[in-house]
């Protein structure tokens, strides 16, 4: 299994639109940035190869790995397109993508119990989804909802949509090649079509909602503890509620 990050992102909601900030995975916490927390615990669950997608201050990323003696397991993709729309970078990982082994894909901007990832990587289904059933709800989180066990939506807004069961989506998704495959060819139709309006989450969610929507697997992580760090208000809870959980 190999590892997909997307570090491209401006992070302005966070850094204002200050093009000296630092890239949100080198976000420092408890001494160590999240980039180094996600090298540390992927090699610990055995994952071959790390590659990240970059763009924004994509030097200080470079920096960092060669700093944490990552060379050996991380590869990098570069999008020169970072401020467009988030499926440009997954686009970018295609060659991954299409390579025929499952991938396990992570938001650089996550905090989390490690604990969350060892249940994704033991699943029984080679495609899932991690959610969180004890979200709080509002505008911000983008939403995973099943009936009858499958999705039945995957946005931050999701209408008027029958659901049986409801949780904010952690940001990973563990891939199959088949999944992977087709959100290849997806996140190229989107390219083509209109790169600057759309984020990856909209090529998942065709695929979840269409040709995979009876062989995706959901995992509720109610009570282990994570966070996406978004806005400064973020990052006061990940110091103060996350962190001493997740050590």
């Amino acid at each position: 299994m190999k590892a997909l990050i997307l570090a491209a992102g401006t992070g302005t909601r966070l850094t204002g639109p200050d093009d000296t900030g630092r890239p949100k995975s080198l976000l420092q916490f408890g001494g160590e940035t999240l980039l180094a927390r996600h090298v540390r615990i992927l090699r610990a669950l055995g994952v071959e190869e790390l590659v990240i997608v970059v763009g924004y201050n994509q030097q200080q990323i470079r920096d960092e790995v060669a700093a944490i003696d990552a060379d050996d397991f991380v590869r990098f993709v570069e999008n020169p397109r970072y401020r467009e729309g988030s499926v440009i970078s997954m686009w970018s990982a295609r060659d991954l993508l299409t390579d025929g082994g499952e991938v396990l894909f992570m938001d650089a901007d996550v905090l989390y119990d490690p604990a969350i990832l060892e249940r994704m990587v033991s699943s029984e289904r080679t495609t899932c989804f991690p959610y969180d059933s004890s979200f709080e709800d509002g505008e911000e989180p983008v939403k995973f909802c099943l009936r009858e066990g499958r999705p039945v939506e995957f946005r931050k807004a999701i209408g008027d949509v029958a659901y049986e069961d409801i949780g904010e989506w952690v940001g990973f998704i563990r891939m199959g090649p088949d999944f992977c495959a087709a959100l290849a060819d997806r996140t190229a139709a989107y390219v083509v079509k209109n790169p600057t309006a759309e984020p990856y989450e909209e090529a998942v969610r065709d695929l979840i909602l269409g040709d995979f929507n009876d062989r995706v697997g959901a995992i509720d992580i109610a009570g282990l503890a994570w966070i996406e760090i978004d806005f400064p208000e973020d990052l006061i809870r990940a110091e103060k509620e996350i962190l001493p959980r997740v050590g």
